[in-house]
């Protein structure tokens, strides 16, 4: 077989993005034969060099599995919890090894695929391939014109300490109820900031008091209930690829 540089087997493995398998080979938790790689640019004989991940062998994947979960509030996107914390991972019993694309924090709902594809997770997660996001969000009060006008410009958001102006997103309101005082709207970015949707909200003085993940592309959860899933169709991956 030919050989193939080592981060694009992990990612094609399902450990992760090709991204983060580079940073897990750099911080020394590859080992390659029963010897720790460090560098980068390293290539493998996937049908006869043992790769190893947190002690167990990595396996070359040959079917691609895609899922589609509606996720439910209180459970955790990370593969590994240190709190021990519900993890999405509960919600979908497969044996194949898969991890999420991208995250949701724990308290929002809604749209997360599951895959042991790292390409895959790549085209999804990466801003340059401006995959859409979709989210149904409910504030407190009656907003403005003024403000969805704001959120469509973009606005300042703090991104790990460091000033970030967000794209111009898709902006508008779905429903007013003024005796709840209440807002809900619909914001499509495709950004991947974390938590952006609700720092973005927060720079209005809006806290948000709901926050559900509707669509990823044009893939809906709509007809799916909380905690609920399916594969994906041929047709939804090859247009999210």
């Amino acid at each position: 077989m030919e050989q193939i540089r080592l981060q694009k087997f992990l990612a094609e493995a399902g450990i992760a993005s090709r991204r983060k398998c580079e940073e897990l080979i750099v911080e020394g938790k590859i080992e390659v034969n029963s010897k720790v790689v460090t560098q980068l640019g390293i290539k493998i004989n996937p049908s006869s060099d043992k790769v190893t991940y947190n002690g167990k062998i990595v396996e070359n994947v040959s079917k691609k599995v895609y899922i589609l979960l509606n996720k439910p509030i209180g459970y955790v996107t990370t593969v590994k919890d240190q709190f021990g914390r519900d993890n999405v991972l509960d919600l979908v019993k497969i044996k194949e090894r898969i991890v999420p694309c991208g995250r949701l924090d724990m308290y929002t709902s809604g749209a997360l695929i599951l895959t042991n594809d790292g390409n895959f997770i790549f085209k999804i997660t990466h801003p340059k391939h401006e995959i859409t996001k979709t989210y149904t969000v409910t504030l407190n009060g009656i907003i403005s014109d003024e403000e969805i006008q704001k959120l469509r410009d973009g606005v300042e958001i703090d991104d790990n300490g460091v000033p970030y102006i967000t794209r111009k997103a898709k902006v508008k309101i779905l429903k007013t109820d003024i005796e709840k005082n209440i807002s809900r709207i619909e914001i499509t970015i495709h950004e991947g900031k974390n938590r952006q949707v609700r720092k973005m909200c927060e720079t209005l003085g809006r806290k948000v008091l709901a926050l559900h993940r509707s669509k990823i592309g044009d893939i809906s959860v709509k007809d799916l209930d909380l905690g609920k899933w399916r594969y994906l169709k041929k047709y939804e991956i090859d247009k999210l690829m």
